[in-house]
């Protein structure tokens, strides 16, 4: 009897032993996973605050050549929208 309670001590030792294993492996692939995710994610974050950083220079470039191009149509534009935001505001 004792040798068949200490057979199952040592068994319930050993499975928990494999449970902790098992766990300890699951926790490093999620680690691991997360890693991977994280470092994709911030991959993805800077290739498109690049392609927002081109396309904001281009208008840029674009508005600058425009105004450059025909100065007294762009202030004019600039004073219809002035005194439309100006009427607008002062009605509220």
């Amino acid at each position: 009897m004792e040798s068949r309670t200490k057979d199952l001590t040592d068994e319930v030792k050993n499975m928990g032993r494999q449970a902790k294993d098992i766990a300890t492996d699951a926790a490093e692939d999620l680690t691991s996973r997360a890693s991977r995710a994280k470092a994709a994610a911030i991959e993805s974050a800077r290739a498109a605050y690049q392609v927002a950083q081109e396309r904001a220079r281009a208008g840029a470039r674009a508005t600058d050549h425009a105004i450059r191009e025909n100065p007294y149509t762009s202030l004019g534009i600039a004073l219809g929208v002035g005194v439309l935001l100006g009427f607008l505001l002062k009605r509220k």
